[in-house]
């Protein structure tokens, strides 16, 4: 098992050996912390980076994931030590829960990344169902030219209209499935679709597509 990575100064250097502050008890060491001794938190770092490290990996089951967790934790000791409050239990357990925390936050977001990949890979391979035979032919060509359309278009707009058009979602939906303000989610479509008809020659993807926000 590779060790987690030291923790770093304020200034992005690499801290110094703690030496002398190893005699000091945790609630000493948040306390020096507190006031910037970079030592201080170096020593908290070798008594506890590698049960973080450890435990990280444990809930990532990558080792750079929990690398970064660990990264994570002891960024925020440093620049907000005050965070401890020793009235509620040992910083040790606090440390701790806060890595485990911050790993699930992380096996959280890869999920949702993942599953926001793939259902907009799926949903661009999609095929519009087609209404009938007679409009057979006009159905593949219109569903050719928006989909053209929308590999053209930046990736933010892309994936909102995807959604939209082959997904069925509304801007609240897909505020919600992509983790962006519903302002913004709103704009990308509005800036898309624009780019669209531009492009299109009069076929207008918006028949099926849910622009307004539902509540």
């Amino acid at each position: 098992m590779t060790a987690p990575r030291p923790p770093r100064s304020a200034a992005g250097r690499a801290v110094a050996p703690a030496g002398a502050h190893e005699g000091l008890d945790d609630r000493q060491l948040v306390a020096r912390v507190v006031e910037g001794d970079a030592q201080a938190l170096e020593a908290l770092y070798g008594r506890y980076g590698r049960p973080c490290y450890a435990l990280a990996r444990r809930i990532l089951a990558d080792e750079q994931l929990a690398q970064d967790v660990v990264q994570e934790v002891f960024l925020v000791l440093w620049r907000d030590a005050r965070r401890f409050d020793a009235a509620r239990g040992g910083f040790s357990s606090w440390l701790l829960s806060m890595t485990h925390h911050k790993a699930v936050d992380v096996v959280r977001r890869e999920e949702n990344l993942r599953k926001r990949r793939a259902g907009v890979e799926q949903l661009e391979a999609h095929e519009a169902p087609v209404p009938g035979p007679d409009d057979q032919a006009w159905t593949t060509l219109r569903g050719e030219r928006v989909r053209k359309a929308l590999r053209e278009l930046p990736e933010p707009q892309r994936e909102a209209l995807v959604l939209a058009y082959f997904g069925g979602y509304t801007q609240r939906e897909i505020a919600g499935l992509t983790s962006t303000p519903l302002g913004t989610v709103k704009t990308r479509m509005l800036a898309g679709m624009r780019r669209m008809r531009a492009g299109l020659d009069g076929v207008a993807p918006t028949d099926a597509m849910p622009l307004d926000g539902a509540p």
